[in-house]
């Protein structure tokens, strides 16, 4: 069984008896408290540099001695800070104990000189998860399916810095994926959204699930 548990903002962790692993994991303001030292990992993926998505990756990696995995620019920034890293980059995929990661592209700032912000389709147990990452749709996401076969996709739906609700309805539709889980919304005024409106819209295809997750909730991932 792989448990989806959010956080809050962007970040997330997949679970599986005694594994788990996070995605940008931004913690300050979480409802639910939740501190780095309460975070048990055997695998930090991070998207891109910014405050929001780095958030406490560094403390986290080192205090469970957890894989850094990113893009080059953005691995080495945290090898420099002490990290054990994994260095990919857009199109790569590579192995590992849980599964497999596949790097894909995100159209977004990086956050650090040279850099490319990224999204990743990791298969975790044999669950596959398309994480976007911050980005506007773009037609490629229908290659994304070709390449791999999605079972969910966590997509930003919050505008201004990403794309908005009907931008993501149209990377439903790009994707060809049924089950979709929102997320970077709601943290602040400027990304206020309604996601069960964007359910609504969503699921209005009949094929369609969209799942809303509250912080601090989790998902078990069929």
């Amino acid at each position: 069984m792989v448990t989806f548990k959010f956080i809050h903002h962007a970040c997330f962790m997949l679970e599986h008896e005694n594994n788990a692993i996070i995605f940008d994991p931004y913690l300050d303001g979480n409802p639910m408290g939740v501190k780095a030292e309460d975070i048990h990992v055997s695998h930090v993926l991070v998207t891109h540099n910014h405050g929001d998505h780095l958030g406490s990756a560094y403390e986290i990696a080192k205090n469970n001695n957890a894989v850094f995995i990113s893009t080059a620019e953005v691995a080495g920034a945290a090898a420099v800070a002490g990290c054990k890293t994994h260095s990919m980059h857009l199109g790569g995929t590579h192995a590992f104990p849980f599964g497999k990661v596949r790097v894909t592209p995100a159209f977004h700032g990086s956050g650090i000189a040279g850099g490319h912000a990224c999204g990743f389709i990791v298969n975790y147990y044999g669950v596959t998860v398309y994480f976007a990452g911050d980005t506007c749709v773009f037609s490629d996401m229908a290659l994304l399916a070709k390449l791999e076969h999605i079972d969910y996709a966590v997509l930003p739906i919050g505008d201004n810095f990403t794309m908005g609700p009907q931008d993501a309805k149209v990377a439903v539709e790009l994707l060809g994926v049924k089950k979709i889980i929102p997320v970077h919304y709601n943290t602040w005024p400027l990304i206020a959204q309604d996601p069960e409106k964007f359910k609504t819209e969503v699921e209005a295809d009949g094929q369609t699930k969209v799942f809303v997750v509250d912080p601090g909730d989790s998902l078990e991932l069929l």
